[in-house]
């Protein structure tokens, strides 16, 4: 019988990188069945789909709660079939207000717990670090500064590289894409890029239009604008597109490296998509925006010295931050053009982001490997031998 792999993951990004891995496992193990909570690209893949990553994808301390009841139900959809095919292991991405609790049920069931993405403890809900212990078999972080910080809390995890890092990768060139894009040679381009759910779209769209309003108002250039989004992430019934239409922005969906590629400057959800523009040397400013007792309830908890993922991992300050009160379309503008109008610190910003890039590449000695291969090559060894040693995570 074909060793069975319960795979998870619950928003695009996880979504984009669980997929790469059951890609990189089948080429080692074409037998391999998977199951799980699947988004579209796991399911292009070939895992069988228990749950839609879809019904998963809030954000939100409050937000969150008029969805406990959908989300527990498909929680225990997805615990069931982990009871009924008790596959050989567990792989995790991401979500980890769903996959925690999941990897508690797993571990009582006895089945091996991969966790691709580490749960960001190290900025928020500490708390988290006792059950991390005890039900996670294997954390693998793509985060360089992730593994000093779980080895203090006793908590055995691999730098394996951020996948972005193999799979960003620019297929057409940005003169050509302009061209594509019906671009003039003499224009300058901005990227919006609202975020990849739907409930923070919503959020930052009429900002983000308001801010196109004073851009046009007071640049002294042509700016054409693209707004990048994955596929459904503004409903087609959603009146936004008619504004979007009115605005003149150009909506282009499922092509965000494409637009990140010949953009001058992007205003960046913060998130994944912020790492993609580092990694595609794109300037930009970031920005987010939550319910108003979410802001507060979060900014009691976290402890961190910068909101965006990009700064974390430069240790400094190298693109703007905009969030929630200063997320204005004033500020936004105001930072979008001071970039537009300065080529120098255009340059500037594209050398940290480059020095980001490196820094994302993988572990020293492994920053040639796809972080994905890695993960696949310790799934293939635990599939073995179910155990492995801290010695042979460290050379697998």
């Amino acid at each position: 019988m074909a060793p069975k792999i319960l795979i998870s993951a619950g928003e695009a990004s996880g979504d984009l990188y669980a997929s790469a891995l059951v890609e990189a496992l089948r080429r080692r193990r074409p037998d391999l069945e998977f199951f799980g909570c699947a988004g579209p690209r796991m399911q292009a893949a070939g895992v069988r789909t228990i749950v839609d990553a879809h019904s998963l994808a809030v954000v939100g301390l409050v937000e969150v709660v008029s969805h406990i009841p959908r989300i527990y139900g498909e929680y225990r959809k997805l615990l069931h079939s982990a009871r009924t095919e008790r596959p050989s292991l567990a792989i995790l991405t991401d979500s980890p207000d769903f996959h925690l609790r999941v990897a508690r049920k797993l571990k009582k069931l006895g089945i091996p717990v991969f966790y691709l993405v580490a749960p960001q403890v190290w900025a928020w809900r500490k708390g988290r670090l006792p059950m991390m212990r005890r039900t996670i078999d294997r954390l693998l972080c793509i985060f360089p500064f992730e593994p000093e910080f779980f080895a203090r809390h006793g908590i055995d995890a691999t730098y394996i590289g951020h996948p972005l890092t193999r799979l960003v990768r620019p297929q057409t060139a940005r003169a050509e894409l302009r061209r594509r894009f019906d671009i003039p040679n003499d224009a300058s381009v901005i990227a919006l890029l609202p975020g990849s759910r739907t409930g923070e779209a919503a959020r930052h769209l009429p900002i983000l239009l308001e801010t196109v309003r004073n851009l046009r108002a007071t640049a002294k250039r042509e700016i054409r604008f693209i707004l990048a989004v994955p596929p459904g992430t503004i409903p087609q019934n959603s009146n936004f597109r008619e504004r979007i239409s009115s605005a003149s922005i150009q909506l282009l969906e499922g092509k965000t490296w494409e637009v990140l590629v010949c953009a001058d400057v992007a205003l960046a959800a913060s998130g994944t998509v912020t790492i993609e523009a580092a990694l595609l040397g794109t300037p930009l400013v970031t920005f987010y925006r939550v319910n108003n007792l979410s802001w507060w309830m979060g900014k009691a908890l976290v402890r961190v010295p910068f909101y965006s993922m990009v700064n974390l991992v430069a240790g400094r300050r190298i693109v703007p931050e905009l969030m929630q009160n200063d997320m204005t379309a004033k500020n936004l503008a105001g930072e979008a053009l001071a970039l537009l109008e300065n080529a120098g610190q255009r340059e500037t910003m594209r050398r940290d982001l480059a020095e980001v890039a490196q820094r994302l590449a993988g572990p020293d000695g492994f920053q040639e490997h796809d972080p994905l291969e890695l993960a696949a090559s310790m799934v293939e060894k635990c599939l073995g031998e179910k155990y492995l040693t801290k010695e042979e995570m460290v050379h697998v």
